[in-house]
């Protein structure tokens, strides 16, 4: 009964949710016009030429945009430099072009190269680009003096929901001048998803000035506003008689590899392989794309971070292959809720370690109101390990202006397998938003359920020991913020593509928060204090995890350093012992355990040449302490060098035992132009004991069309040497047709 009472409250709560976000909606004000820009379309005999210079002589036949505002340090004021937004383009082409005024250019700062590093060390000028005009999708693109290529793919959600991972065919060049500096974009309209139909669409601005930490934005310049919500932005008009070509797209692959792996009782086992392969993909329609990969080779991917868990459950590790990364923002469940029926990396990967995959359908796009995504992918054998046929399937709804109801669908079968074993799991999900909410303020309401059926014949489990269910308010503004979020996981929940941590609960966690800004104050910049609270109980509702967790301290200072404290309360019930290192080293007996957290942070400046972050965590551990440090710094001595290091150290005192972990990992990137990337990383943690060095070099002939070389060597330390384990060479050679 208290099920179906608990499906009530879901319900009633998402009228209530549905009916006041549509009274929302159909208030939502028409664009004013003060940020509106016409794109002007060359006439017969002007050219384009990227060089970042704007010597082309149509450009002066532009009006551009300059009525920007600070939305950082102070909200609403004049901009410190000035700004103009050019825009034009042909048939084929969308061309931007942004002078940013600079009144010291030799404070511009440009350390980064390498496509999508991220740019909180630099000057950079972003835009989004909503192609369907819906407020509700858009394309993100950036860059720096540098002329490093930055893009993804935005989706409106609880939270920023960036995707990274797309890499469209698209281009930039930069020029720095005693002005400031110039940015040109050549954006091919093969490379979007838009509706020819569409007479208007949605487009924003923002640049930022590194060395004074300014924020600038053209439209939604309120900080419950931003760059990151195209519902806020202004629009473009003007396109016509614009082309995506036919919309195909053919790139093959030729790959080599070998691999030597040396084996108990000192011999090796030496493999080699030449393979080929192919992904393709035409546009069914302007806003529907068909993708079919063969023979997919993910030798590019890069190396998980090494981590070491001291923890209960199993760590997360976020999908990094290409393939599957483009469909992210689609399949994308209930943001926030800590629920994932479909986690990638499930396909092609076992414990870590690829499978074959043998070839696969992805289908993405949106008809009118309804977007939609679909997975079908069909993985080899390997050893002991059978066949697998995936499928995931993805449909949202748009609701109102702000909301959309979804379904998602996936099945995971061994084929040697009767089809009665195949394991289903289904989910449904809703999220009502308003950013009109009294007035201007943001608003969201989210719910999910998921059910999967049972993978044995002799599986006892009941319906609702193999679902999952949540509801989620959030309230994210300025100065006040805050979230409350309920969910409960079955007995049996493990849906069979996604990923469960903890399964058998029921979870309460609200969390409320203060910002505030100091304005004009020559030494803070921002005020941050925050509550955490978080109450897990059992089904029988006897609490298992209670966290409280207080932050009075996170402060911004205006050079851009900053400082963090908080302090946490906490009860853990254990019923069952625990094997802390998985070698009954270190035990810890079933019972009722109280502690509490000490943490202390800070940090640099990141846009300095050197910059670091200290933490030094002080906790109850169980039945003992443990000390936490950890130490990350970076040096950047010439722009597009990047040399890091990471130290996390974790002493544990127990009354039975002491032990001590390390884990170390050092990274160096050499990107000497922004079409050359060479990225090393040497990893080594004491519980493993295994010392990796990973090296991945990168050459984007042209935008869509790589070279990579990839190496890549284990040691496991013997006593006090280092003996070689297995090692690996990759080279990669790819390149994109567009008709």
């Amino acid at each position: 009964m208290a099920y179906f009472s608990q499906v009530a409250v879901i319900g009633i709560s998402s009228l209530i949710a549905a009916n006041l976000f549509a009274r929302n909606a159909e208030n939502f004000p028409e664009n004013t016009g003060q940020y509106h820009i016409e794109a002007y379309r060359l006439q017969p005999g002007e050219e384009f030429i990227l060089d970042g210079k704007m010597t082309e002589s149509f450009w002066g036949a532009i009006t551009p945009i300059t009525n920007f505002t600070q939305q950082e340090p102070i909200e609403g004021a004049e901009p410190t430099e000035r700004t103009e937004i050019y825009i034009a383009y042909d048939a084929s082409n969308l061309y931007i072009a942004a002078i940013l005024y600079d009144s010291n250019p030799d404070g511009i700062l440009a350390f980064q190269k390498r496509r999508n590093q991220g740019l909180g060390t630099d000057d950079r000028f972003m835009m989004i680009l909503d192609t369907f005009n819906d407020g509700r999708n858009a394309y993100f693109f950036e860059t720096n003096p540098a002329a490093i290529r930055g893009d993804g793919l935005l989706t409106v959600g609880q939270g920023i929901n960036l995707n990274k991972a797309w890499d469209g065919i698209w281009d930039v060049r930069t020029t720095i001048t005693e002005e400031g500096w110039i940015a040109e974009f050549v954006i091919p309209f093969r490379s979007l998803d838009f509706d020819p139909e569409v007479a208007a669409w949605g487009i924003n601005f923002q640049r930022t000035i590194r060395r004074q930490n300014e924020e600038i934005m053209w439209a939604g310049w309120r900080r419950n506003q931003g760059l990151f919500r195209p519902q806020n932005a202004g629009t473009l008009t003007g396109l016509s008689g614009i082309s995506q070509g036919i919309g195909l797209e053919f790139t093959p692959y030729l790959a080599a590899s070998g691999n030597r792996r040396w084996l108990q009782g000192g011999s090796v086992e030496n493999n080699g392989i030449f393979d080929a392969g192919f992904d393709a993909s035409y546009s069914i329609t302007p806003s529907v794309r068909a993708s079919l990969t063969v023979n997919t080779d993910f030798a590019e991917t890069e190396v998980d971070q090494r981590r070491v868990n001291l923890t209960r459950f199993p760590l997360f590790f976020p999908e990094q292959r290409s393939f599957f990364l483009e469909g992210a923002s689609i399949f994308s469940f209930a943001p926030a809720s800590g629920v994932n029926p479909f986690f990638s990396r499930r396909i092609g990967l076992v414990d870590g370690d690829p499978m074959p995959v043998n070839g696969g359908l992805r289908v993405l796009g949106r008809e009118g109101d309804t977007n939609f995504g679909l997975y079908q992918i069909r993985t080899g054998s390997l050893g002991d390990i059978n066949r697998e046929d995936f499928t995931a399937a993805r449909v949202t709804q748009n609701l109102f202006s702000e909301s959309n109801v979804g379904l998602i669908y996936t099945r995971r079968a061994t084929l040697d397998d009767d089809f009665f074993n195949d394991r289903h799991t289904l989910g449904a999900d809703m999220e009502f938003g308003t950013s009109r909410f009294l007035g201007n303020k943001n608003l969201q309401f989210q719910a999910f359920f998921i059910w999967h059926n049972t993978f044995t014949e002799n599986e006892t489990s009941e319906f609702w020991d193999r679902t999952s269910r949540g509801i989620r308010i959030n309230y994210p503004n300025f100065p006040f913020y805050g979230w409350m979020s309920y969910r409960e996981f079955g007995d049996a929940f493990n849906p069979a593509v996604g990923f469960t941590p903890r399964n058998g609960f029921r979870r309460w966690q609200p969390t409320i928060g203060y910002r505030r800004v100091a304005g004009n104050n020559n030494l803070i910049r921002s005020w941050n204090v925050q509550a955490f609270f978080e109450y897990l109980m059992n089904l029988d509702y006897e609490p298992e995890t209670v966290n409280l967790t207080l932050t009075p301290i996170d402060i911004l200072f205006e050079s851009g350093d900053r400082i963090e404290i908080s302090l946490n309360r906490s009860f853990e019930r254990l019923y069952s012992d625990f094997d802390i290192l998985r070698d009954a080293s270190a035990i810890v007996p079933a019972g009722d355990y109280y502690s509490w957290r000490f943490r202390a942070q800070a940090s640099t400046a990141s846009f300095r040449a050197v910059s670091a972050t200290a933490q030094y965590t002080i906790e109850g551990f169980w039945t003992g302490t443990r000390n936490i440090y950890e130490l990350s710094g970076t040096v950047r001595p010439y722009p597009g060098i990047n040399l890091s290091v990471d130290l996390n150290r974790s002493d544990v005192f127990l009354p039975d035992t002491d032990f001590v972990t390390n884990l170390i990992r050092l990274r160096g990137n050499v990107d000497l132009t922004p079409n050359t990337a060479l990225t090393n990383i040497i990893q080594f943690d004491d519980i493993s004991e295994i010392l990796g060095l990973y090296s991945r070099y990168r050459w984007t002939v042209t935008p869509g069309s790589d070279l990579f070389l990839v190496l890549s060597y284990n040691w496991v330390q013997f006593e006090n040497r280092f003996e070689p384990i297995e090692t690996q060479a990759a080279l990669k050679f790819n390149y994109t047709y567009r008709f």
